[in-house]
């Protein structure tokens, strides 16, 4: 349900525009604000402080709850945001209640397990406590290796599906023991059956490989980390890891579930373009780009007879009608893209859709940008 505040941060007339803004190297470095985000945002209220257009932040932090991170914003950017303009890249783990009811092991950092219980998972299992539960199985850390004496491997209910929150901080345990849980099915104080008969499933949220802190260069992301899971898992069962559900940008289900927030901002009118503004090619300018293309690829579908399309998919259609025209990606230059060096070739994404609609120096321009495109 909509809470009142945030109905009155948002225009009463409807609009045709609405903004998704990425978070870290857009309008953070850091804990550090980027100073044209406050001057961006001042453009983006009306006399009353009530947003000129409805506005999202979808970022793939993912170590918070969306109320920490509409606090954080609305202190930094001195404006008000409701946790329901939030998108973490675990939000849309909402959606997914077909893994509510089963016994989940989440790894992260932050309140993981609460992050969880509050996306609607009932049996919630950390990294942390499959450690103590079964001591013997983290051996790398010499300092932290338990009197094999006094500490005898317990009982542990079956792990069904494990959810990667984020980086953790101690990667060699994580590592060690989500292998363990792989390659056992669930019942890591077992020996390993390799090749697993079946593999659990696993849902994984945020793959960016880098994002920007105050450091002169990026930071790794969860996805250097997933690229490491993957690897051994690889060497050691000659298989791909199979994921269940990719989570966060540039990821299709992140950018639906962010226009049904925009939407509902807008009095449930639909929203005829979609500005994304972001300073990450992979992620970022790749999501909104390929999101701009199953728009054009729906509303394609929809010009079918009306007649033939209302029988065969019934309140489907309305959904459909309700959808944005487009979504156009807006590049800035204050985070991990660098004009001066060349983004690195991955040979399995479609080169077209690095390409963003939009190349501009700081979100400042970026909103600049999208007033004069709508006219105000």
């Amino acid at each position: 349900m909509w809470s009142r505040g945030l109905l009155q941060t948002v225009r009463s007339s409807s609009r045709q525009a609405g903004v998704l803004f990425d978070v870290d190297g857009v309008l953070l470095r850091g804990r550090s604000i980027i100073p044209a985000a406050r001057r961006a945002f001042r453009k983006l209220l009306d006399r009353d402080n009530n947003f000129l257009f409805p506005v999202v932040f979808v970022t793939n932090a993912g170590s918070c709850q969306r109320h920490d991170k509409a606090q954080q914003l609305s202190r930094l950017l001195e404006v008000q945001v409701s946790p329901e303009q939030v998108v973490l890249s675990h939000s849309p783990l909402q959606t997914l209640d077909e893994f509510h009811d089963k016994c989940v092991l989440v790894s992260g950092q932050g309140p993981v397990t609460e992050i969880a219980k509050t996306l609607g998972f009932q049996k919630v299992l950390s990294v942390d406590q499959l450690r103590v539960q079964h001591p013997l199985l983290d051996m790398v850390d010499h300092n932290r290796r338990p009197d094999l004496s006094s500490s005898p491997l317990k009982t542990f209910p079956k792990i069904e599906a494990i959810i990667l929150f984020g980086e953790p901080i101690r990667w060699e345990t994580n590592l060690q023991l989500l292998i363990d849980v792989l390659l056992t099915n669930g019942s890591p104080g077992r020996a390993y059956e390799v090749p697993p008969p079946v593999q659990l499933p696993v849902l994984a949220c945020n793959v960016d490989l880098t994002w920007m802190a105050e450091a002169p260069s990026p930071r790794f992301g969860h996805g250097v980390f997933l690229l490491c899971l993957e690897s051994a898992y690889r060497k050691l069962t000659g298989r791909e890891l199979q994921y269940e559900a990719l989570l966060g940008k540039p990821n299709l289900l992140t950018y639906q579930y962010a226009e049904k927030l925009l939407r509902l901002q807008n009095h449930n009118h639909k929203i005829s373009t979609i500005y994304a503004i972001g300073d990450n090619l992979m992620t970022d300018i790749y999501g909104a780009n390929l999101y701009n293309r199953y728009l054009g690829q729906q509303h394609a579908a929809m010009t079918m007879p009306t007649k033939l399309v209302a029988q065969g998919m019934g309140s489907h259609v309305r959904e459909e009608a309700l959808m944005s025209s487009e979504c156009r990606s807006i590049l800035v230059c204050t985070g991990v893209y660098n004009p001066r060096s060349p983004p690195p070739e991955d040979l399995q994404l479609d080169q077209d859709l690095v390409e963003p609609h939009h190349l501009v120096e700081d979100v400042e321009a970026a909103v600049d940008l999208l007033l004069q495109r709508e006219s105000i």
